[in-house]
């Protein structure tokens, strides 16, 4: 359960190894006692956070691909945690800068990564916090799925559609106790993003991590960050030409 303040206890984060929501964890690691990482190579991810957190950690394996296993490693990870009081679903494949030579096997594999794995694992965990009467289910989406570039175009539909799932399941756990904050990052400089030339209104993992924690604390359904992108959606009105000369840059 949180504690006295409302701060979450225990923290289950799939896509353990996510520079966003490990930022995460970091700013709320005074009140964390335990801390589940699931990923698919958790046994290095154990490793590669071992003295990060004073709280004590497990990691799970987790494969985005394979929505067989997703409600067992939640079962799995809420018997260890006691009660889940924060989920973060925070895994995703930005994939190769896309193009007509993109292969569709590829259009698939990111795809299902990001819209079918993670919305499956959401599903999980939602069904987890309902029965257990409580919880916050933390989704990253991105402001890509606001209306796509070119380059990012298999990973910015599937995060659109990723987008309205967590906002749909978080009406689905009306009056459960449990609830799904939006979170829609823009730019972010990550080992995700390593290489590619930053966007406007570029940001980091700490300053996302910030925006996260206070919309937490404020009960927002949907975080925008940083807090200016709130205004993206008004891109959807630009007219196609002018849309598709500003996606190119």
């Amino acid at each position: 359960m949180n504690d006295a303040f409302g701060r979450p206890q225990t923290a289950l984060v799939v896509g353990g190894g996510s520079d966003l929501a490990l930022a995460v964890l970091d700013r709320l690691d005074v009140t964390l006692v335990r801390v589940g990482l699931a990923a698919r190579s958790a046994d290095a991810l154990a490793s590669a956070v071992a003295d990060r957190f004073t709280a004590e950690v497990r990691t799970f394996h987790f494969d985005a691909a394979d929505p067989t296993e997703h409600a067992t490693m939640v079962d799995e990870a809420a018997e260890w945690l006691g009660d889940i009081d924060l989920a973060i679903v925070a895994h995703g494949d930005l994939g190769q800068p896309f193009s007509l030579e993109t292969t569709p096997e590829e259009v698939a594999r990111l795809i299902s990564v990001n819209h079918a794995g993670a919305a499956a694992a959401c599903q999980a965990v939602a069904r987890c916090l309902a029965a257990q009467g409580h919880g916050t289910l933390v989704a990253f989406s991105s402001v890509a799925a606001m209306r796509p570039r070119l380059g990012n175009l298999p990973y910015a539909s599937a995060k659109a559609g990723f987008d309205a799932f967590a906002l749909g399941l978080d009406h689905a756990l009306a009056g459960t106790g449990a609830r799904v904050m939006v979170v829609r990052p823009g730019f972010v400089h990550t080992k995700m993003t390593a290489g590619l030339a930053p966007q406007p209104l570029a940001t980091d993992a700490a300053a996302v991590a910030d925006a996260v924690v206070d919309g937490l604390v404020k009960g927002k359904s949907v975080v925008w960050a940083p807090a200016p992108l709130a205004l993206t959606p008004a891109l959807r009105i630009l007219p196609k030409a002018l849309w598709r000369r500003l996606s190119e840059r």
